[in-house]
């Protein structure tokens, strides 16, 4: 049992592995002598460590990255594995902390798990902060006090409110020392193992190349921010279209995993300016850090809207039948339709697809297979390394034309016309469909109208559908729904 003349906190890690702007572990370093660094792999669903597979792979790098990071301050990550309460309650037992300190997460599982955990813990005097968000989903209502459903109105409310109090956006130095148990307190945590027996990284060895992709950990992802303010964001408005081009930040699993905050992204985008007076390109990347915080409000507030459309008329759309066959296909990026075949391989190589890329082989899901949302947003779970959790849902809503300031389901995107008009020269779909190498401009976004020597020489399959009679097919399935409530 430690002394107790030393006060021991402990902190417990979760969607903010990273020291620099983290509030509660920068308490904790305040309020308390000694500091139990912790992460729990909770088995609970919508837990961090949860979410997919090759999420997964980039939580052991990043624990990793943020083990390092730790003893540097002098401290140690402890981690267990377990449901969080009863983890807690043993490490508090071995340790003798008597305060505990974590970050908000805003899912509904989340939220009800934390709550019974406070009420169980009150004698540690429970304390929590905004380590994910830039405003608490409570904090940026409309003047009725009701949540926002569209975009624009809830981007003029929150980027009022940063311009107006610019401290908002001020990010918390990381702690100078986090002093820690001795070795000799660290033996008596009997919860504790090590990072390999989380057993995060999979048996086969997929993911060692799908990783060679990315740099993870907290100093890699203010290193990205820092190299796309520098060479990308002017041109933001624009290059986010291009596929082919590194045209966005690609900060998203950084931003999932909490290696960065969003306080930290925008404080050094605006460098002392205020949001609204940005050049364009700037400004629209900083809309983008604030379209997640408007998914984690909608997630907030509509908590169904996980499983459930926001918009009640699509829960009796009448969606295809028998499409196990053509939603495989889709997974495996061999549908025919060069662009969508190869966001979605680009998805399995990478763990990660183009923003631009994502919208297209949403529709073609959604609307050309008629195949429900919710199987392409599992599958996103799974196979992005920026699963989150609140994105993800929004997203697919969005594409699905059944969520809150979504695209109509009238917009169907047509694979053909994205890719000539955002990949002209057909870079992007021959670097993800090798197969497609030889084809020429006029015909690499539609192989299928190659004369019959030339197509017949191709390794490639043939459409699943045909666009037009599936996007007619789309229209007739909404109109049964259309005048519903």
């Amino acid at each position: 049992m430690a002394s107790l003349e030393k006060i021991i906190g402990l902190f417990w890690f979760r969607q903010d592995l990273r020291l620099a702007d983290n509030p509660a572990l920068s308490h904790a370093c305040k309020e308390c002598d000694l500091v139990l660094p912790v992460f729990i792999d909770d088995p609970a669903e919508q837990t961090i460590s949860q979410v997919g597979s090759a999420s997964r792979v980039w939580l052991h790098q990043s624990l990793e990255a943020l083990q390092s990071s730790l003893r540097d301050k002098g401290s140690e990550l402890f981690i267990a594995q377990g449901a969080s309460l009863d983890v807690l309650r043993s490490l508090i037992d071995d340790s003798g902390a008597s305060r505990v300190f974590w970050n908000r997460c805003y899912d509904p599982q989340t939220i009800a798990r934390d709550t019974q955990i406070k009420q169980t813990l009150s004698h540690c005097q429970p304390q929590t902060f905004n380590g994910l968000l830039l405003n608490e989903p409570w904090q940026n209502l409309k003047a009725d006090g009701t949540p926002y459903r569209v975009y624009t109105p809830y981007w003029r409310a929150a980027s009022a409110k940063m311009d107006a109090s610019p401290d908002i956006i001020k990010p918390i130095k990381a702690p100078k020392e986090i002093p820690t148990l001795s070795a000799k307190q660290a033996a008596n945590l009997s919860q504790c193992v090590s990072l390999d027996e989380l057993d995060l990284l999979p048996d086969k060895q997929w993911h060692v190349p799908l990783m060679a992709h990315w740099k993870v950990g907290e100093k890699p992802a203010l290193t990205r921010l820092r190299q796309f303010l520098k060479k990308g964001a002017s041109d933001y408005g624009e290059g986010r279209n291009l596929p082919a081009v590194a045209g966005t930040s690609q900060l998203s699993p950084h931003l999932h995993f909490g290696e960065i905050s969003p306080r930290q992204v925008l404080h050094i985008l605006a460098d002392g300016q205020s949001l609204n007076s940005l050049p364009d390109g700037e400004l629209i990347f900083a809309k983008e850090i604030v379209w997640r915080e408007f998914a984690y409000s909608l997630l907030y507030h509509f908590p169904q809207m996980l499983n459930e459309p926001l918009d009640r008329r699509f829960a009796s759309f009448p969606w295809g039948k028998n499409t196990e066959n053509h939603l495989r296909a889709w997974q495996q990026g061999q549908t025919g339709v060069p662009i969508v075949d190869a966001g979605m391989r680009q998805l399995y190589a990478t763990g990660w697809m183009h923003n631009r890329v994502r919208m297209i082989v949403g529709s073609y899901l959604v609307k050309n297979l008629l195949i429900p949302w919710q199987s392409g947003e599992e599958w996103f779970r799974d196979k992005l390394v920026d699963a989150d959790i609140a994105s993800n849902a929004m997203g697919w809503q969005w594409v699905a034309g059944c969520g809150a300031d979504a695209s109509p389901f009238f917009r169907v995107f047509n694979p053909v016309l994205q890719g000539e008009k955002f990949d002209k020269a057909g870079e992007y779909v021959t670097r993800w469909v090798p197969e497609l190498a030889g084809v020429s401009a006029k015909f690499i976004h539609k192989p299928w109208e190659l004369d019959g020597q030339a197509r017949a020489q191709l390794d490639y399959p043939e459409p699943l559908v045909d666009l037009k009679e599936t996007r007619v097919r789309a229209l007739d399935a909404f109109s049964v729904i259309k005048g519903t409530k």
